[in-house]
């Protein structure tokens, strides 16, 4: 292997470690919820402060990693998320995860903010889809992977303080090893405007609005599954929902990386409201099935088609702006990560579980098929940049 390829490795590495911190507390959230006094809602909104942490470093800090490097920011990320695996070990409560949340959106934020232009920087060829192909893979792989472990661990052991937490811990430690002996190739400078807002090129949007609608999807079976499957005694499968749903997604990523991007975009566009009312069917009448097919399905889509797809497409878009047009994409990302699930759990408190899923499947439908059409649309234009 290569120098470059080991470096842009062991970028994905500590990726991998940040993104696995931010749901490893997720086969708990009915845990917490129940010790808490608490319902769906609440925990939606504890699980939403994770965008809070997100959005300050999108919208305010963009300028960060041109002043700074990029290195440090993946280290202070690791960082963090190392402080929000320790805050749930030490107070195993909604409170907790919500400020834990919080810590964990930020390091995700200065992640996010400069990871696709710092793989780009550290691979030879600088080919925009290898770059959006390891930063998808590794931060999908990590968010998945969180929830799966503790799951694998409360099966073995039940605790509020799984050993996965341990083990995020130490492995976290070792990712900040291998970062900390990467180069930082981008020329720093001290005086580059802080404030520097996402950027969309032209055509962008609708790849940026169906990465909203995927995440909409998969934080929705994170933080409102749990609390349905419980109803049928399935609590403890919820770790491996969450996997399916997100880290499966994989699999089909070699598939995409040969598809257009606007193609591999329509196609999750497509895939995503069938597998949402599979999963959500199976969750309402307790089919554990189901849920794991219709997850699976959904992880196809949102972290197959609709992430490589659409980060390869805005990455090709973005010019020398990488790192501007990346945080837009990301932006909209988290705020459906947050808006969306937020409503549905309040919907769920209100009206209950199954209308709140009814009503989400049909804003999700809507929205996929406007968005798909716009895709369709635009196919030619976003070919002529992956081209250029």
């Amino acid at each position: 292997m290569n120098t470059p390829d080991r470096h842009s490795w062991g970028l994905a590495f500590g990726l991998c470690l940040i993104t696995l911190a931010v749901n490893l507390q997720a086969p708990l959230y009915t845990t917490y919820a129940q010790a808490s006094g608490h319902g769906a809602g609440a925990t939606a909104v504890a699980f939403s402060c994770y965008v809070l942490g997100v959005l300050p470093v999108l919208l305010a800090l963009g300028g960060l990693p041109d002043r700074v490097g990029r290195k440090p920011l993946i280290l202070v990320a690791l960082g963090l998320s190392m402080v929000a695996t320790v805050m749930t070990s030490l107070w195993p409560n909604l409170i907790a995860l919500g400020l834990a949340r919080l810590m964990m959106g930020l390091g995700t934020g200065l992640a996010s903010a400069t990871s696709t232009a710092y793989m780009s920087e550290l691979l030879a060829n600088g080919d925009p889809r290898a770059c959006a192909n390891r930063v998808t893979a590794s931060t999908s792989l990590g968010f998945g992977l969180g929830a799966a472990l503790t799951s694998l661990f409360l099966l073995v052991y039940p605790s509020v303080v799984p050993g996965s937490f341990w083990l995020q811990l130490a492995m976290a430690t070792v990712a900040i090893v291998v970062v900390w002996r990467l180069p930082d190739p981008a020329a720093r400078n001290r005086h580059a405007p802080m404030l520097r807002l996402p950027l969309f090129p032209a055509g962008s949007l609708p790849y940026s609005f169906s990465m909203l609608l995927a995440w909409a999807t998969s934080g929705l079976v994170i933080a409102i599954l749990p609390s349905v499957l419980a109803t049928h005694d399935l609590q403890r499968w919820s770790g491996l929902s969450t996997f399916t749903v997100i880290s499966c997604g994989l699999l089909f990523q070699p598939w995409v990386r040969r598809l257009q991007p606007a193609r591999a975009t329509s196609l999750g566009l497509l895939i995503l409201p069938g597998s949402y009312a599979l999963l959500a069917w199976g969750a309402s009448v307790g089919s554990l099935l189901a849920v794991l097919v219709g997850a699976l399905g959904a992880s196809s889509a949102c972290y197959g088609f609709l992430y490589l797809g659409g980060l390869s497409a805005v990455t090709a878009m973005a010019g020398m702006e990488k790192a501007r047009v990346s945080a837009g994409f990301f932006l909209f990302a988290y705020v459906g990560f947050s808006i969306p699930v937020v409503v549905t759990g309040l919907l769920a408190d209100a009206f209950g579980a199954n209308v709140a899923l009814i009503l989400f499947g049909i804003a999700l439908s809507v929205g996929a098929c406007v968005t798909g059409l716009v895709v369709v649309r635009t196919q030619a234009s976003v070919a002529s940049f992956s081209h250029g």
